[in-house]
């Protein structure tokens, strides 16, 4: 059964005292199974993928701005991105939603009935906007970056 380094995933044979890859004790090995992956490139903390996840999950708001103050996460350029990019997506999304609410308050002061052709544009819009997140979480969690049009640029410059 081939045995692999806890620490950096890299396989070792079986009679190894240490990892051939990053030099762990082979005490610290895990046997059996597919390799684990690296926590992060510094090796501390929450995996590069799993917090750009976070950014785009449900709770990105905390996560993004946990991720541009925390320590460990602050200075890593890929963590910017996902975070500023999930903070002006929720920025645009808010802005077409009161866009939305200012055209629905039109709609209903000419005509009342009206307003009811705003009710599918909101079933299109909040559905886009749940796929469009779970599309940019699987992606960033297969370490895939995806660059949204205007916001994307935005966050690259803020990213540094």
């Amino acid at each position: 059964m081939p045995r692999f380094c806890a620490a950096c995933g890299g396989q070792m044979a079986d009679n190894a005292t240490a990892c051939p890859a990053c030099g762990k004790a082979a005490g610290q090995s895990a046997g059996g199974g597919a390799a684990a992956a690296p926590a992060t490139s510094s090796g501390t903390g929450v995996a590069d993928n799993v917090a750009g996840l976070l950014c785009y999950s449900p709770i990105g708001l905390f996560a993004d701005i946990f991720f541009l103050v925390a320590d460990p996460y602050k200075t890593n350029k890929k963590i910017r991105f996902h975070a500023f990019q999930s903070l002006f997506l929720c920025g645009a999304i808010v802005a077409i939603e009161i866009g939305l609410m200012i055209i629905g308050g039109i709609l209903s002061a000419v005509a009342g009935p009206l307003v009811l052709i705003m009710v599918p544009i909101y079933f299109v819009l909040m559905f886009g906007i749940i796929g469009l997140m779970i599309f940019l979480m699987y992606k960033t969690y297969q370490n895939q970056k995806v660059t949204l049009p205007v916001i994307g640029a935005l966050a690259e410059k803020q990213a540094g």
